[in-house]
């Protein structure tokens, strides 16, 4: 005996999706030329029957020719739909789908489906400015900019409502996300929001084009085009930043004047210009001083012996 498995929710609802399939239409402009010969014929008829007066068969026979004429001709404009590039329609009959047309021009469809106009163009969407915290807690203000189009007309309409709308929040979330999970400046190698833009930018994509991707959006390129410290922490933020900017060029100064003075006594010790056993804490001290100093250092003449 075979036991069923019940389908779980995830599974049922993925079965239930509607994807985007080519709807069935015929070419437009042969349909408005026959409705606009079967108007004119019915126009003939009544003309014909109004003339003839009442009393015969044959006018009444032409009047009902030309009613039926003029019914078939509105079916037949009723049924013409335009399709402009850029621009896709949706068919739908008694509430349920029935194709996509993509194909720009005039096309002539089941004259009783309701024709949705949805938009396949690339758009823009610019997030409004957030204030979040970084991996490291601090308060930042971030925003990005967000390419995208309409890849899957079906589930754009069918599988949420308002598809831009929804686009729109779940890219603030993303945006939000990604500015939670990393800091602000790197603390040893690890990626950061403001030292790893692109690699952060590539995540940002991935991120709201699997969070989209219900509603048959696509993601095209997505760019951070606000990335600050809070206002409350920027001078603080700005402060620290200087501090370590004067730190590090303090340390490259005294490297650099180390390795002058290591080269100018063994340049001295090499070509026995001067014995400098005695004083060389002295001129060694004099070089940094020298060499270390912000301001210039003033000139001494020293008149008297070397140790005087």
């Amino acid at each position: 005996m075979s036991v069923q498995v019940p389908a779980r929710p995830g599974q049922e609802l993925a079965s239930r999706q509607v994807t985007e399939t080519e709807a069935w239409s015929r070419p437009g402009v042969r349909v408005l030329v026959a409705g606009i010969a079967m108007l004119l014929i019915a126009i003939g008829l009544f003309v014909l029957g109004f003339a003839e007066g009442p009393g015969g068969a044959g006018p009444v026979t032409a009047i009902i020719f030309a009613v039926l004429l003029v019914i078939a001709a509105e079916l037949a404009f009723h049924g013409l739909t335009s399709v402009v590039a850029g621009e896709a329609r949706v068919v739908q009959l008694f509430g349920r789908y029935r194709g996509t047309i993509r194909a720009p021009g005039l096309h002539w469809v089941n004259p009783f489906a309701r024709r949705r106009p949805v938009s396949v163009r690339i758009r823009n969407l610019e997030t409004a400015v957030a204030k979040v915290n970084d991996a490291d807690g601090n308060p930042i203000e971030i925003a990005a900019v967000v390419v995208w189009r309409v890849e899957d007309t079906a589930k754009a309409l069918y599988a949420v409502n308002e598809f831009a709308k929804f686009v729109a929040i779940q890219t603030e979330t993303a945006v939000r996300h990604v500015a939670s999970s990393y800091p602000y400046t790197s603390r040893g190698g690890e990626l950061s929001l403001r030292d790893n833009a692109e690699e952060i930018t590539q995540q940002l994509s991935a991120e709201i084009a699997d969070r989209v991707r219900p509603a048959g959006v696509s993601i095209i390129e997505s760019r951070l085009t606000r990335l600050s410290y809070a206002p409350e922490i920027a001078q603080a933020m700005l402060r620290q930043q200087q501090a370590n900017a004067v730190v590090g060029a303090r340390q490259r100064i005294v490297e650099g004047a180390v390795g002058m003075v290591q080269l100018a006594l063994q340049r001295l010790k090499d070509e026995e210009v001067v014995e400098l056993e005695a004083r060389k804490a002295a001129m060694v001290s004099n070089l940094l001083v020298v060499l270390c100093s912000e301001q210039a250092t003033q000139q001494v003449v020293n008149t008297g012996s070397l140790y005087q």
